[in-house]
């Protein structure tokens, strides 16, 4: 007798995506292939003028990846050998990387244990352990891990009574907003990323940064190709080879098409898991004024371990983000922490999972999951 064959929950379905816009992505990518532009072609204009109408900035410059949109603001002021700029030590590890690979220093801090958010409390006395080790800080990288954004009125008063500079590393949230107010406005810059598993993702790697400032952005702008002014044959800064392919922009404006409603898909979905799964699991917890953009449902239970491994035997994925944080890793092992170390950090690497959630999520695939996870504590 042949078994019965479960099909796997689709922990991001990119594919039910495609089929939704198909014939208006191939048409747009057909128009780059007939004008030609392939680099800064004319739909690059097009996208960053509607990233920044939708992000409530003046200026928006698109890139080639989340990583590079950190890098140019970094770049662009300056950051290098004995600066300190703070992240979280939970996050993927651009966020410190572009730090170290200027030559500054990553300086661990703490995170909240409810929003998994940077803790302006611990971002303060990390600040004193900067200076205490000679180094001059400058610059705060709050993460909006998961699709919400951080406590940026909390971090911005810190920051504001030492003197440093906000760059909000947007890389899941674009489309989220606090107080009303859109990601990509939350910081003097921001940056994302539009890899394809983000909530807005392209058909490869792509980026984007955020500012009102107008020479910031003209600064950016150059470091974007090779420090060029104006014109190609004048160099006005160091730079590198940032640009947004226009193919990937033809995407993004498509994609942007059904964004809004993806958005609120999300939301619905996230709704539903945390009715039916806080009695058994701590579930996310929205900040003050915040709407997330899911761009992962991330539970937290002392019983990881055992959701993990029945959802594994439901055909159900998970994902861990992140197991191991950045100050335990051998690249970054010999970087400062806050003094008093990382506990939350180091508490929510053993406790959260990732459930599968994106737009085109059906309700008898969540139902298996809900099942799953209910199941692993005999509910």
């Amino acid at each position: 007798m042949t078994g019965t064959v479960v099909r796997p929950v689709p922990y991001v379905d990119l594919h039910a995506q495609r089929r939704r816009i198909a014939a208006g992505v191939d048409a747009a990518i057909a128009r780059v292939l007939e004008h030609g532009g392939f680099v800064m072609g004319p739909e690059i204009e097009e996208l960053e003028a509607e990233l920044a109408r939708r992000a409530g900035v003046a200026h928006c410059l698109t890139c080639a990846s989340g990583t590079t949109a950190l890098t140019i603001p970094l770049l662009a002021r300056g950051i290098g050998p004995g600066d300190a700029v703070f992240v979280p030590s939970f996050t993927f590890t651009s966020t410190a990387e572009v730090v170290a690979l200027r030559g500054a220093t990553p300086v661990f801090v703490d995170v909240r244990r409810d929003t998994f958010d940077m803790d302006p409390q611990s971002l303060d006395v990390a600040i004193a352990t900067a200076r205490a080790a000679g180094l001059a800080p400058r610059c705060v990288i709050p993460v909006d891990l998961f699709g919400q954004p951080a406590d940026y009125r909390g971090v911005r008063r810190v920051a504001d009574a030492h003197g440093l500079w906000v760059l909000g590393d947007a890389a899941q949230s674009f489309g989220a907003s606090q107080h009303g107010r859109p990601v990509g406005s939350l910081a003097e810059v921001s940056a994302t990323s539009f890899y394809p598993s983000k909530p807005l993702g392209c058909y490869g790697d792509g980026g984007a940064v955020f500012t009102d400032d107008d020479e910031l952005f003209e600064r950016m702008r150059a470091v974007r190709v090779h420090g060029q002014g104006r014109d190609r044959d004048t160099l006005v800064s160091l730079g590198l080879t940032g640009r947004l392919d226009s193919i990937q922009a033809a995407v993004l404006l498509q994609k942007l098409t059904i964004f809004d409603d993806e958005c609120d898909r999300r939301d619905e979905i996230a709704a539903r898991y945390a009715e039916r799964l806080s009695d058994v699991v701590d579930v996310p917890v929205l900040g003050p004024g915040n709407r997330s953009i899911w761009a992962q449902y991330t539970i937290r239970t002392e019983r990881r371990d055992q959701v993990v491994e029945r959802l594994d035997a439901c055909c159900v994925p998970t994902a861990v983000f992140y197991r191991r944080p950045l100050h335990l890793q051998a690249p970054y092992a010999h970087f400062p922490s806050v003094a008093g170390g990382l506990p939350v950090t180091e508490a929510l690497a053993d406790e959260v999972v990732s459930l599968p959630l994106h737009p085109y999520l059906e309700a008898d695939d969540q139902d298996r999951v809900v099942a799953g996870v209910r199941a692993a504590f005999g509910a």
